[in-house]
């Protein structure tokens, strides 16, 4: 794992939401940290998701900003294509409590309407907005925004928007052959030339608080592009992989690439974009930045035993259980083992908080280690709930501390009661006859 890249920091939010920080770390003498009287760290990288539902259609846009943040999600984007939209924005800033992003394309004064509406940060694709002066106007009133403290932009140059303004062809033909050996140099070339390009407007405004997206469907390309974007500009990057498709492929695509550029300490915000309900990016999301040790995971981890002959007890049913409950109950961010047989389980269960194995119908369950009860298959999730909140509630009065008080737990005899072949075995032994050859 690698440390994450420094970046100029920015900053949204207000009072209500809170303010939260994207990026940093950039020292304070760096050309790009003008205007910043004090030095910062990197931030935890944040989850963002985007609206489903219309926004001009306040309710519901509302409970689904509501849905959206209490599944975990720091920053919620809407989008605004039409009038009626930044008209509704002022009345739903009122009535939600996390930092809002207006997504603005092909018309800039939806950009501004938004801006007047007090909204935290403008997405925007310059290049959708081929006035050079227009886009200068969203600058300038993101810059003298929040009382003069200004608002962020983020600047796309998202595979599918990337549009000419002008002649880039020799710039585009010089990058191309520093990226001749890479299949995907020609886009990361138009990419980096794009973002030279707009990111010379929005200096010239002395304009910097920027974040960065390269989004394209394609994983390996995603990879290429923010690793060599992150050589070259010091401003937070928002992963993603656009157009990833349904929930069932889109995980695998985005997970490949966005893991593999967090591993490296690049990007600061992520989104994974699905064809589905925007709650499973949130909490995609968040599993994947606590996976990488991104984010200190809030609630449970539950891990899991993969299906075998071996299982004992309806462990798909059990874990399925167990996994809503504990998302229902606990905030402490223990380790809960739930495994369906005696090969794995006693390992797991050495090293999780809160653990179950399973042997003949019936479940062993251990709290850090030390083995607390066996109970028949029809008390398990019951007794391991119980287990899990009363160890909450000593983390929480300080009376126990999460991965500690481990012991060697010795797995039960695998032909005793709660041994997978006892009764095969035992069967066996009393049918055994010595074998007999019969002359011819």
């Amino acid at each position: 794992m690698q440390p994450p890249a420094p970046t100029r920091p920015i900053f949204l939010g207000d009072a209500r939401t809170g303010i939260i920080q994207i990026g940093g770390g950039l020292p304070l003498d760096h050309p790009l940290s003008k205007g910043l009287s004090t030095a910062s760290t990197p931030a935890p990288v944040t989850v963002q998701t985007m609206t489903a539902g219309y926004t001009h259609d306040i309710d519901k846009c509302v409970a689904e900003i509501h849905k959206l943040t209490a599944a975990g999600a720091d920053i919620v984007r809407v989008a605004v294509p039409e009038k009626k939209d930044t008209d509704a924005l002022k009345e739903i800033l009122n009535q939600t409590t996390v930092p809002i992003v207006a997504d603005v394309h092909f018309h800039f004064k939806r950009a501004l309407e938004s801006i007047d509406a007090g909204v935290h940060k403008i997405r925007l694709n310059p290049g959708n907005i081929t006035d050079r002066t227009q886009v200068e106007e969203v600058i300038d009133a993101c810059k003298s925004a929040n009382g003069g403290k200004g608002i962020p932009i983020r600047i796309g140059v998202n595979e599918g928007s990337i549009i000419e303004r002008k002649d880039k062809q020799a710039r585009a033909k010089e990058l191309g052959a520093v990226f001749s050996d890479n299949k995907h140099g020609y886009m990361i070339a138009i990419m980096i030339a794009k973002l030279e390009e707009y990111l010379d407007i929005f200096y010239e405004r002395d304009f910097y608080d920027i974040t960065i997206s390269a989004k394209s469907m394609d994983a390996q390309l995603v990879i290429d592009a923010y690793t060599e974007i992150s050589k070259r500009f010091p401003h937070p990057l928002h992963l993603g992989v656009t157009h990833a498709g349904p929930k069932e492929t889109g995980t695998i695509r985005s997970v490949v690439a966005l893991g593999t550029l967090l591993a490296n300490g690049i990007g600061d915000t992520i989104r994974l974009s699905y064809a589905n309900d925007p709650i499973y990016e949130v909490e995609d999301g968040l599993e994947l930045l606590y996976t990488l040790g991104k984010r200190e995971r809030i609630g449970a981890e539950l891990i899991a035993c993969p299906t075998c002959g071996r299982i004992q007890v309806d462990l798909f049913n059990l874990v399925q259980q167990v996994n809503d409950k504990l998302q229902e109950d606990i905030i402490v961010p223990m380790k809960v083992a739930v495994m369906g047989c005696v090969v794995n389980g006693p390992g797991e269960a050495e090293g999780a908080d809160i653990a179950v194995f399973a042997g003949d119908r019936k479940g062993i369950i251990y709290v850090q280690g030390q083995k607390i009860a066996t109970v028949p298959e029809s008390e398990i999730l019951d007794r391991l709930l119980k287990e899990c909140k009363d160890f909450q509630a000593k983390v929480q009065a300080g009376t126990a501390k999460l991965g500690e008080k481990k012991v060697n737990i010795v797995p039960p005899d695998p032909e005793g009661e709660l041994g997978s072949g006892w009764e095969k075995m035992a069967a066996q032994r009393t049918a055994h006859t010595p074998l007999t050859i019969k002359k011819s």
